[in-house]
This record gives C-alpha cells, sequence and structure tokens, in this order.
C-alpha cells in the first residue's frame, strides 16, 4: 500500500456494483476496505450518513460519495466506473463515473487540500471525459494524481510588467459585482464546486463573481474592497456562514451549496436582479452567523462570545417587542389609549356576544375594590363592540410583549449552550420578570444560564448517559442552579437597581432629560441596526410602561431617532443623486419607506459602501433628533412603527419636527461630506498626469 491517495487496487472499471447507490457505496467500501486502507463496514456506515444529508449525483453524470470517518487508516479515494449506471440524484440523471472520497478523521490539512483539488478538477467537462475513455485502472490512477499529485513544472518566465491602470470606465464601474460563500457540512467538495461553478457559470455570463469557500482546509477569505464594492451576495451554504456581518446591508440570495453545482446561472441571476431591487432581502448586521464547527466558537474570546450571545438574545427578542407592541398600539386606536386599563377585566368578564357597554364599566367603578376608577375610562371610546376588540388586542399584545425578557434571556442561553441552554435561559427571564428586575435581570440571567450549561456541558460522562444530557440534565441542572441563584441572590439586588433608574429618570431635570436624548440619538445612529443601536433600542423597550411617561418619551426618542439614517440618505440621493451610484439611488428610493418605519437597517448599504462619511453624519443628526424630542416632550406608547403608529405618539407635532430637522441635518452633512470628497478625487486625477 502506497501513500498516494489513489491507487490502481481501489480502482474498478466497467462493473455492476449494484442498482442502488446504498449498493454502490457498500460495494466501492468494500473495495477501499480490503486494500487495507479502511474498515469497510465503518465507512460504508458513515459515507451514508453523509450521503443522507444530500445526495452526490454532480452535473456531468458523476457522483462524488465522501466522508470523513475514524474508520479510515489512510485518505484514500476510490473509484468506480459502472454499468449499468446508477442514479445518486443528480440532475442529469444517473452516473456511471463514482468517486469515493474517505477522508480520515483528524487528516493532515495536507491530504484534504489534495482531496479538494480533486473536486475542483471535476468541474471541467474535459476532465471527466477523459476518465471515461482511460482503457484501464493504471490510465485512471495516471490522470487523477496529475490532478491531485502534479510533478513540479519548470520556473515560468517572469511575467511582463503589468500595464499602467486604466481609469474604471462609467460602463465598468455601473457593471453588477457578485460576491458569494460556499460550505458544505463535510467542507471537502461540495463546497469547492460550488465555488467553481459560481465563478465559470459568472464569467460565461460576462459577471464579476468572487467567491469565498469556507472548506475544511481553512477559508480563501474574500477581499474587503471586494465586499464593500459588491452590488449582491450568495450564500450557497448548509452550515452557518462564518463573519457574516461582514456582507451586512448587501441583498442576499440564499440556498444549500448543492442548487450552486446543479443552477449557477440561475443563482446569479437571481442575486443580479436582486441587485436591482431595492425591496429585496438583505443581510442585517445583527446576523452573526453560526459556525459548522465547534472548535471555531472555542477560538473566538471571552468578550467576542458574551457580545455576540447578548445580541443574538435582542434579535430573537425583537419579533416578540413588534408583534406584542403594535397590537398594544392598535388597540389604542380602536378604543382610545385608557384601553390598557380595563382591557383584563373586559376579556375576564365579557364576551362577542355579551359585549360590554361603557355604563357596564361605569358601574364597576362604584363597586369596593374596583379595578379601574372613572377617571381611567373618562376617555375610553363608548361603543360596546370597540371596547370588546380594543381588549382582546391589547391582552394578545401585552401576552407577546411579556415574552421580551424570557426571550432575551433564553436566547442568550441558547447562543451561549445551544439547545441545552434555551429552557434555562427562559426560566431566568421569568424569574427577573416576576422579581421586577427587568431586562438587566434577564440579561444576566441568560448569560449565567448559559455559563453554565457550557459548564455541565463540558463533563465527562459515560456513554449510556450521553443521549439524555442535552434533554434532560444539563436542562434540569442549570434551570435549578440558575434559579436558585436568580431568587435568593441576584434578583433582590437588580429590582433595586432597576427601581432606582426608573425613579431616577422620572425624577431627570429638563437639562439632562436633553443629554439622555443625544446620548440615546448617538446610540441608534451610531451601527445602524448593529451591538449599539440594539442596546439603546433595548433600554427603550424594556422599560416602556403606558402608565409611565419617562419611559414614553425614552421610546419616542430611540424611534426618532432610529428613523433618521434611511431618511438622511434618500434625502441625499434625492439633493445629489450623480454622488451616488444607479443601485444605491434605487436604495434611497427604498428608504423613504423603511426610514417612516423605523428601519434603520435601510441605511445600511450607504453605511458599509462609505463609512467614514456616512456614520458620523448620521450620529450628528441622530443626536439632534434625541435631543428635540425628548426637549419638547414627545412620547411613544407604541415600540415600533414610526410615523404609523401616530396616534400612539404624544405631540406627534413635536416627535416629526425633531424626525424631520434631525434628518435635514444629516442628509446635508452626508452630501457636503461626499461632495468635497469627490472634488477631490476629481482634482487628484486631473493632476495626476502632470505629475507622471
Amino acid at each position: 500500500m502506497s501513500d498516494s491517495l489513489i491507487d490502481p487496487e481501489i480502482v474498478v472499471l466497467d462493473v455492476d456494483l449494484g442498482s442502488t447507490k446504498q449498493e454502490v457505496i457498500r460495494s466501492l467500501a468494500g473495495v477501499v476496505g480490503e486494500s487495507g486502507r479502511a474498515d469497510g463496514d465503518g465507512l460504508a456506515r458513515d459515507a451514508m450518513a453523509r450521503e443522507e444529508l444530500a445526495p452526490t449525483g454532480m452535473p456531468g453524470g458523476f457522483a462524488i460519495p465522501h466522508c470523513r470517518s475514524e474508520a479510515v487508516n489512510q485518505p484514500s479515494l476510490g473509484f468506480a466506473r459502472l454499468n449499468p449506471k446508477v442514479d445518486f440524484g443528480g440532475p442529469d440523471g444517473p452516473a456511471d463515473l463514482v468517486f469515493m472520497i474517505c477522508g480520515a478523521e483528524g487528516a493532515g490539512e495536507d491530504h484534504m487540500k489534495l482531496l479538494t483539488k480533486l473536486a475542483r478538477a471535476l468541474v471541467k467537462a474535459e476532465f471527466v471525459e477523459e476518465l471515461r475513455q482511460a482503457p484501464d485502472a493504471d490510465a485512471v490512477v495516471s490522470l487523477i494524481r496529475g490532478v491531485i499529485e502534479p510533478s513540479e513544472a519548470p520556473a515560468a518566465a517572469p511575467a511582463p510588467a503589468p500595464a499602467a491602470q486604466q481609469p474604471e470606465t462609467a460602463e465598468a464601474a455601473d457593471a453588477v459585482h457578485i460576491v458569494a460563500v460556499t460550505a458544505c457540512p463535510t467542507g471537502i467538495a461540495h463546497t469547492y464546486m460550488a465555488a467553481d461553478y459560481l465563478t465559470a457559470a459568472g464569467k460565461e455570463m460576462g459577471i464579476d463573481v468572487k467567491v469565498e469557500p469556507q472548506g475544511s482546509t481553512g477559508v480563501e477569505p474574500l477581499e474587503d474592497a471586494d465586499i464593500a464594492r459588491a452590488d449582491a451576495v450568495i450564500f450557497a451554504t448548509d452550515v452557518g456562514v462564518r463573519e457574516k456581518a461582514r456582507f451586512a446591508g448587501k441583498p442576499v440570495i440564499e440556498s444549500g451549496v448543492k442548487r450552486a453545482v446543479n443552477e449557477p446561472k440561475k443563482m446569479i441571476e437571481e442575486a443580479v436582479a436582486a441587485a436591482k431591487d431595492p425591496h429585496a432581502h438583505r443581510v442585517t448586521a445583527d446576523e452573526g452567523g453560526e459556525s459548522d464547527a465547534s472548535e471555531d466558537k472555542s477560538q473566538l474570546g471571552w468578550g467576542k462570545r458574551i457580545q455576540q450571545a447578548l445580541m443574538t438574545g435582542v434579535s430573537y427578542m425583537i419579533p416578540f417587542v413588534a408583534a406584542g407592541g403594535l397590537l398594544i398600539a392598535l388597540s389604542f386606536l380602536v378604543s382610545g389609549f385608557q384601553v390598557a386599563f380595563i382591557s383584563d377585566y373586559v376579556m375576564k368578564t365579557f364576551s362577542i356576544t355579551n359585549l360590554p357597554s361603557y355604563a357596564d364599566l361605569q358601574a364597576v367603578t362604584q363597586l369596593k375594590d374596583a379595578p379601574f376608577t372613572m377617571a381611567q375610562i373618562a376617555s375610553l371610546n363608548h361603543s360596546g363592540f370597540l371596547i370588546f376588540l380594543g381588549s382582546a388586542l391589547n391582552v394578545i399584545g401585552n401576552l407577546a410583549f411579556s415574552f421580551l425578557v424570557p426571550a432575551l434571556a433564553g436566547y442568550i442561553g441558547f447562543a451561549l449552550a445551544d439547545r441545552p441552554g434555551i429552557a434555562p435561559g427562559f426560566v431566568a427571564g421569568a424569574i427577573a420578570v416576576s422579581m421586577s428586575a427587568g431586562f438587566l435581570g434577564g440579561l444576566i440571567g441568560g448569560l449565567i444560564a448559559g455559563l453554565i450549561a457550557m459548564w455541565i456541558a463540558s463533563w465527562s460522562v459515560p456513554k449510556w448517559l450521553r443521549g439524555l444530557m442535552p434533554v434532560v440534565i444539563i436542562p434540569l441542572l442549570t434551570s435549578l442552579i440558575t434559579g436558585l441563584l436568580m431568587l435568593f441572590v441576584l434578583g433582590r439586588p437588580i429590582a433595586l437597581l432597576m427601581k432606582a433608574m426608573t425613579n431616577g429618570l422620572g425624577n431627570m431635570p429638563a437639562s439632562l432629560t436633553i443629554m439622555l436624548g443625544i446620548i440615546l440619538g448617538l446610540m441608534m445612529c451610531a451601527d445602524l441596526g448593529g451591538p449599539i443601536n440594539k442596546t439603546a433600542y433595548l433600554f427603550a423597550t424594556a422599560g416602556l410602561s403606558v402608565t409611565d411617561p419617562a419611559s414614553m418619551k425614552i421610546m419616542a426618542a430611540v424611534m426618532a431617532a432610529g428613523m433618521v439614517p434611511p431618511l438622511a440618505m434618500a434625502l441625499s440621493t434625492v439633493l445629489r443623486p450623480k454622488l451616488y451610484t444607479k443601485a444605491e439611488r434605487e436604495n434611497g428610493t427604498a428608504a423613504w419607506l423603511l426610514g417612516a418605519s423605523f428601519i434603520s437597517e435601510g441605511a445600511i448599504p450607504f453605511g458599509a459602501a462609505d463609512p467614514g462619511r456616512v456614520l458620523p453624519s448620521m450620529m450628528v443628526g441622530g443626536a439632534v433628533t434625541g435631543a428635540l424630542s425628548m426637549g419638547l416632550g414627545a412620547a411613544s406608547k407604541a415600540p415600533h412603527g414610526g410615523i404609523f403608529v401616530f396616534f400612539a405618539i404624544d405631540r406627534f407635532w413635536a416627535f416629526a419636527l425633531a424626525i424631520i430637522v434631525g434628518a435635514i441635518v444629516s442628509g446635508l452633512l452626508v452630501t457636503f461630506l461626499k461632495s468635497r470628497a469627490a472634488r477631490k478625487k476629481k482634482a487628484e486625477e486631473a493632476t495626476a498626469p502632470a505629475a507622471a
């Protein structure tokens, strides 16, 4: 047995190995096993387990079943030329060529690189056809070794000096640029083949496509300049994308890795269409992505891991805030603000066939221990149906909103310890709510739950107990330990701190109120939906209460400032359209609606392309808006919705004025900075020939 990946003894030609792919894999694994390179049964089992994840049939009539297995003694490549063909799920029908890539568990990086060379060579139709025509096993081995173990070529003559770089033409500047990421679970074959199929298809279509394969031998990273210039992104992956936040704001097309192999042109066409669609789905700043290997997480510093966990918790919390908060706001529109005081009583006492009347509610206020007072229903809508409908919306919204802290804590636990951390995190969040420890209690409880779950998961336990660990042992012990810590040690001090913060905000003098507005405005615009933005938003939503005027003022300032960046960039694209590309101008058109809806991420494409000018400009306008909103006394009972929840905003004129002024300030400032940069660049280009 040689040290080579392939020898004639693991090559079989023009044979019948069975009528199904399972039979072929089992037979070919047996051939490899007989050579002494692997345990045939173990190899067949692991290769079949990989096959269950996704078929390995490829365009061109070949298949590449593959795996990493402890059954493999030496990384190997088994090969069979079948007669008759067998269906491996390829788009072209049955396959007649089968490559079994056998990677050893923990195999050296050099061997894995050789295997990926083969996967990339299979993209070339001429190489595949040569294998079909090979007369014997020696010829097959020679062809494959020529790809994966080529002899050293003579040194090439020095390349001629490159010509002077020509300025980019307007036509080239308007061309569509696509970047892509490919990744499969094993990172051996599909990852690199998908990358090459996309690159080849882009070349054929005349579209610039650059790809980052995230494979088992490491990542071939995209240049920052290529990402910044890209008009759209393709994620063809079966596992999480590493460092996904690099692509924040880009229109994105997502699929499994196999689709990039089977339909590369179609995916590129979809990416081009997305680049021109201002409403296309985009990569958001808080999408951190997940690694497909636990060791990737362990390489992160603790500060980064905790930051990612907090942002994961916030991102999963926001749908509860949006759904619950907007339903509460709708209840105010239907029945009036005072429905908040009577909704629970109405839903417990009345029904759709027994509607409440205003007189009924007045009578209740006369009872001893009445659940609400006459003053609390004085301006309520008098329609019985609208009172009942508004009460229903309010109850549903409050129930959805009540998951805010538990969801925050639960998904912080999830981000640190995966699924075993969810239940303990939710328990910690629920205890934080019950003890009035608020969002701060949820943050701390979620972190504790995740860290304890991680610690218990690291225990060495008997094999028979491992199956119970993630579903019983870890959630049980973590919930118990975290719950006791929250109840007896942490909950009460955190609750006292939250009470002190609330009282401090309520009694804050006007000058400090404006300063708080400035700080919140700066935070909302600092990273356009990233961690700083989410921290300010969490501070506002977690403390929001319709009975607390200070909390509603904070909510209004945060929402108003968050609307500034997309509106400001939309304004700038109208004032000086020549400063922006066609795609950016289209994004600017969409940003009007995104900004009005309080979707700060509408400005991400501009911030990602030119952060040095865009972000400071947005922060200035956000600070102005936050200060004006707080100073003029705007107050929002709704945590989301922008101008479309005008009915839930007190002093709406002040809210709208703060947004308009802030958007104008930011829009003019970013236009000025971009105009100056454009003039400077033009002057440098004009003097360049003379200098030469």
